[in-house]
């Protein structure tokens, strides 16, 4: 699979490239209205489920070819065949590039979430998603970004524990997959100013599994080392 990635990895920038402008309707979706920004496959039911990987590509196949499409995904270091296939088919998901923004209407969404994703964008690919993540919110809607925390990278640092703190960080040894890299860290303040730029209001820090956003004893994950922000769109 490894010799096949630079090769996926093209294919994948290709499709992004040509779905850039596509707008994908969201009135049969129950309310609230929740999407999870570059979900992988920590997912739950009821959220739109949106990013730019194989498994959402092979998510978005005819259900028989998800037993094959298995075999060619890294998934299946942790999840049985069984899982991967009941996750692909009850679940609901969309096959799209974010560095190219959020194929949703204006104000269409209640809750946007992301976790470990927004460092694998270039800093100028991540403002743009904030500011796509504010159009497609309602008045009111909420996010809630998760990324690695800087200053806990720092304290590694500073604590000795330099390789993990270079090769988890900043220098992430994934020969397989150029998406799997980290491009850009934050802190509290950095990601604030961030979000603040695009016109989010009311941006806090907030603790592991605590939030206005549903269902987060299932989406957070990594508590010792994340940053977990929330932020609303003002109301008109």
């Amino acid at each position: 699979m490894s010799a096949l990635r630079p090769l996926v990895d093209g294919i994948t920038l290709l499709l992004g490239r040509l779905k850039q402008y596509q707008r994908i309707a969201l009135t049969r979706i129950s309310k609230p209205v929740k999407i999870n920004i570059g979900c992988g496959l920590t997912i739950v039911p009821g959220w739109v489920n949106i990013d730019g990987s194989l498994n959402t590509l092979f998510a978005t196949w005819p259900r028989f070819l998800h037993k094959l499409c298995y075999s060619f995904s890294g998934s299946r270091r942790y999840y049985s065949r069984k899982e991967y296939c009941r996750l692909l088919r009850k679940n609901t998901f969309v096959h799209h590039d974010l560095s190219y923004g959020l194929p949703f209407a204006d104000g269409v969404v209640d809750f946007a979430y992301s976790s470990h994703f927004v460092e694998h964008l270039f800093r100028k690919d991540a403002v743009r998603l904030f500011r796509e993540i504010y159009r497609v919110l309602k008045p009111g809607g909420v996010v809630r970004i998760s990324v690695p925390d800087l200053e806990y990278a720092i304290a590694l640092y500073q604590s000795g524990d330099k390789e993990k703190m270079l090769s988890s960080y900043f220098f992430v040894e994934d020969d397989n997959s150029y998406y799997a890299r980290h491009k850009f860290m934050y802190d509290f303040e950095m990601l604030a100013k961030a979000l603040r730029s695009e016109g989010f209001q009311d941006v806090r820090r907030c603790h592991f599994q605590e939030g206005c956003v549903p269902n987060l004893a299932i989406l957070d994950n990594q508590p010792d080392e994340s940053l977990f922000v929330e932020a609303i769109k003002t109301k008109d």
